[in-house]
């Protein structure tokens, strides 16, 4: 069983992925209080579900793209058996996981999404900087910048683990903290490649609409 804050159908809003359609198994309670939490409605609220019946409502989409997310989902061990219930079944599998728990144990065809919390974030001495050893080629490290500090920090660490050598780098920033103007001038001048991404959703719809 899974506590299961929501399960709904839009598009992916960020990472390589954006704008594609999704299917989304957002899941309940998180180990984290990030000073810019979007989903704060998903530390408690939920309902007990099993795998099959999470199965059951996924497949009633008719999309192929899943994705976990939270909250935090690894907070809940059985995450795991879902996301390889779903490779099993043939889905592609997202997984957004907020850095500070460990990714060794998910299935490889898994592709993870992690972030590196910055100092704005409050969360910064939770990042699990061990994760780096297990990420892949074909996933992703996502750092969320609410200010220029936050953006010389996240330098600092690319450089330190080599982590564009490693997988996919999204730089997005807190939305309504920095212009995404100013971010992508930061990025040009310092010639980083690396991938500037918008919480797509958030422009779509009010950015505090739930479901979407």
């Amino acid at each position: 069983m899974l506590k299961v804050n929501e399960i709904y159908y839009s598009i992916q809003g960020e990472s390589t992925k954006a704008g594609l359609p999704c299917v989304f198994i957002r899941l309940t309670y998180c180990n984290l209080r990030c000073s810019y939490c979007d989903t704060e409605y998903a530390f408690y609220e939920g309902k007990e579900l099993s795998l099959e019946a999470i199965l059951t409502e996924v497949e009633k989409y008719q999309c192929k793209l899943v994705e976990l997310t939270g909250g935090e989902p690894l907070v809940q061990s059985e995450s795991l058996e879902l996301m390889k219930l779903l490779c099993d079944k043939g889905f592609e599998v997202l997984l957004e996981t907020g850095g500070s728990l460990p990714i060794e144990h998910i299935d490889q065809r898994v592709k993870i999404i992690m972030d590196l919390k910055c100092p704005s974030s409050n969360m910064e001495k939770k990042n699990l900087y061990e994760n780096i050893q297990f990420l892949k080629r074909s996933d992703e490290v996502k750092f969320v910048l609410g200010s220029l500090e936050d953006y010389e920090w996240a330098k600092i660490i690319l450089a330190k683990y080599d982590l564009q050598n490693k997988c996919e780098i999204l730089f997005s920033v807190v939305f309504g903290k920095i212009e995404p103007a100013t971010m992508v001038k930061w990025i040009l001048e310092d010639n980083l490649q690396i991938r500037f991404q918008l919480q797509m959703h958030k422009f779509i719809w009010h950015p505090e609409q739930k479901g979407v």
